[in-house]
């Protein structure tokens, strides 16, 4: 073997050592990656399940219930039920909905102890918003889902209390603009009252669930990976 060959076996082999370790760490990548998609596809299902059973059970009676040990995160979308008058003036969030764009109606309820809670009475358009939204009076039951509160903003942008737009039902910052005491740290969508607005029972139930093919993807590429490590290696002891 001339001084040349060698140097050029020597190159040789460590472009197919430096090959053979980029394609074990992409196999051991796309096998961790697709690992962690089987386990959020369990936790998927688990939040499926959760949510599905809370919110086909029994109300809650939230006028009984401690709400100081009602965690909004752990509960959201667990089926209640309260009683109270609707006082105050009504919040209206940008929405948007199979009926279109418009708003949420929200508005607080007052239970006969003094404590308070957010209604999201439901959805109207803009025009049925200007020609005056109804309201019920005296006192009403509301059954319904308890939702968590959404201080982050909505529409990619911040909840301006002073200029009157709402663009989230951030619970914390509507209890403060409209002056209510001893509001809870959740709010409750309405369940469908009828055709009339607003238009309640517009919660939305499903949840994107694309966790197994993501799973086999990164698998599949695992398999690609090593195909192409035993491939270079297969060809290389050939020769």
């Amino acid at each position: 073997m001339t001084k040349r060959e060698g140097q050029g076996a020597r190159k040789l082999s460590f472009g197919l050592v430096a090959f053979a370790a980029f394609a074990a760490v992409c196999a051991v990548g796309f096998g961790a990656l697709g690992v962690w998609q089987v386990e959020r596809l369990a936790w998927k299902n688990s939040l499926v399940a959760a949510v599905e059973a809370r919110s086909t059970a029994a109300p809650l009676d939230l006028d009984l219930a401690d709400w100081s040990a009602i965690d909004p995160e752990a509960s959201e979308y667990q089926h209640v039920s309260v009683r109270g008058r609707f006082e105050g003036d009504d919040t209206l969030s940008q929405a948007v909905t199979v009926h279109g764009g418009g708003f949420w109606v929200m508005t607080p309820l007052v239970l006969d102890d003094g404590r308070a809670v957010l209604i999201n009475r439901g959805f109207v358009t803009a025009a049925q918003r200007d020609a005056g939204i109804p309201r019920q009076d005296g006192v009403v039951d509301v059954v319904g889902l308890l939702r968590a509160s959404e201080p982050d903003g909505g529409f990619l942008r911040s909840n301006d209390p002073d200029a009157g737009r709402w663009y989230s039902r951030d619970v914390a910052e509507i209890g403060v603009a409209s002056g209510v005491d001893n509001l809870a740290p959740f709010f409750v969508d309405a369940e469908a009252g009828g055709e009339t607005y607003p238009i309640g029972g517009l919660t939305v139930l499903t949840f994107s669930n694309n966790h197994l093919v993501y799973a086999l993807t990164w698998f599949g590429l695992t398999l690609l990976s090593l195909f192409a490590l035993y491939w270079l290696l297969r060809d290389r002891l050939r020769r």
